[in-house]
């Protein structure tokens, strides 16, 4: 979304803590994190993994930021436990109004600001009756601001025959846009568009089946292509942001190691009315992986080191698992060092003690100093790298009875976990690094000498 000269993009964090990111340019090429819509007291344990916080969308009107967002609690068989909520802020770095609740029908809830002054809750409305199809079609509600509440009334508006999900509604001159998610968010993904002359319809499909996707180009840079969102610059250019995946090739198969990230693509309407991507077709253009330089060349990554001197943590680039790492975070004893308490193992949805950031490219390499001395099978640190509960590789500081203080690679693989033989390690703080090389990760461990 705009606001003047200023361009902003709330990212969805799932399990992760502080949750909705916000990120902030001036040109749509060169972004800065400027925080966090739901920071403090912010607490997701017991969510599944790739639960929490879901879909955020951000909007402006009345002189505040609106920003949505869907909590997913469950995901088990037909039932999905979901509550929808509306935070405001006078400015990007808030503060932040406390949770109105919008109601648990379904998830992906977004505003439209309609030109007559009017507020319009749009999202996907779900159905847990094993007999009926889950997908229920997509529902429009009146939001009464002064209120705080939404009118109880939805409106049905569009439904196919396949999942149709993170609606987005607009208007453009004489119509009304609905754009929809499509497929998924697997290989499937896209995005599809109906319009109508009225803001409940009903809506007319776009001829053409896809604005974007890539299912039917695996070989494309960008996969998993959809769930977009539309701005307008001061030119009158529209720029649909939308989800995307640079997938790595291991043995034939892709895999997904950097998650989702957040692409750009010109769009415009053509004499019809539609909408269609600037550059023709249906499938994102990549000039250069994640940015271009306004000079054409790429914008480097030099990287960050982090030596834990200031006394808290900088949640712009450090995240942790469904809840703040609170009393299990100590930075202050020894300073310089960030003193991890034990926490639960990586199996657990409640309290881990794991501080994350994340990997933006598929080569790079991380290295952490690590002074931990485990006296049991039950003592573990290390440098992780980190999916999800059911998809981590571990080098691991550990102790037991046969070798005592040793380093090993433990990996966790959908329900099997293997580890490696033991390596023995110095006494005192040691060096572990990490190199990711595409589809290989490579770790090492090195004596590391501290100064006094």
């Amino acid at each position: 979304m705009r606001v003047g000269e200023n361009y902003y993009i709330a990212t969805s964090t799932f399990e992760f803590h502080p949750a909705v990111r916000l990120h902030h340019s001036v040109d749509l090429v060169h972004w800065e994190v400027v925080g966090h819509a739901l920071e403090d007291g912010f607490d997701l344990r017991g969510i599944p993994d790739s639960g929490g916080v879901w879909a955020p969308s951000l909007s402006y009107a009345d002189g505040r930021f609106w920003l949505t967002y869907s909590i997913v609690r469950t995901m088990d068989g037909d039932d999905k436990d979901i509550d929808n909520y509306l935070v405001t802020a006078p400015t990007i770095n808030g503060p932040w109004s406390a949770p109105t609740y919008l109601g648990s029908r379904g998830f992906d809830f977004s505003f439209f600001h309609d030109p007559d002054g009017t507020h319009w809750i749009v999202g996907v409305q779900w159905d847990q009756r094993p007999e009926h199809p889950s997908f229920s079609g997509l529902v429009v509600e009146q939001y009464l601001p002064d209120e705080q509440r939404t009118t109880g009334e939805a409106h049905f508006i569009y439904s196919e025959d396949g999942l149709v999900e993170g609606p987005n509604l607009y208007r453009i001159g004489d119509w009304y846009y609905l754009m929809m998610a499509a497929g998924g968010t697997g290989w499937n993904h896209g995005i599809t568009v109906a319009r109508s002359r009225g803001l409940r319809g009903p809506y007319l499909r776009d001829p053409q089946n896809d604005l974007l996707t890539t299912r039917d180009a695996p070989g494309e840079p960008l996969q998993k292509a959809g769930h977009g969102e539309l701005v307008q610059t001061p030119a009158g250019e529209w720029i649909l942001a939308h989800l995307a995946s640079r997938p790595t090739l291991h043995l034939g198969k892709r895999y997904s190691t950097l998650g989702r990230e957040t692409c750009l693509q010109k769009v415009a309407i053509d004499g019809d009315g539609w909408l269609r991507l600037a550059h023709g077709g249906h499938h994102g253009a990549v000039d250069v992986p994640i940015a271009l330089a306004t000079s054409g060349s790429p914008v480097e990554r030099d990287g960050f080191s982090e030596d834990f001197s200031s006394g808290v943590l900088d949640t712009r680039r450090w995240s942790t698992v469904r809840t703040p790492l609170g009393t299990a975070a100590d930075l202050r004893t020894r300073p310089g060092w960030l003193r991890l308490r034990g926490g639960q193992s990586p199996a657990s949805v409640f309290e881990q003690s794991m501080l994350v950031t994340r990997v933006e490219e598929h080569r790079t390499t991380a290295e952490v100093v690590v002074d931990a001395d485990p006296g049991s099978p039950r003592e573990s640190a290390g440098l992780i790298a980190w999916y999800d509960r059911n998809g981590w590789i571990w080098l691991q500081v550990t102790w037991d009875e046969r070798n005592g203080r040793h380093a090993r690679v433990v990996c966790r693989d959908g329900a099997l976990t293997t580890r490696s033989r033991p390596f023995p390690l110095p006494h005192g703080a040691i060096r572990l690094r990490a190199d990711l090389d595409g589809p290989v990760l490579t770790f090492a461990v090195g004596a590391v000498t501290l100064s006094t």
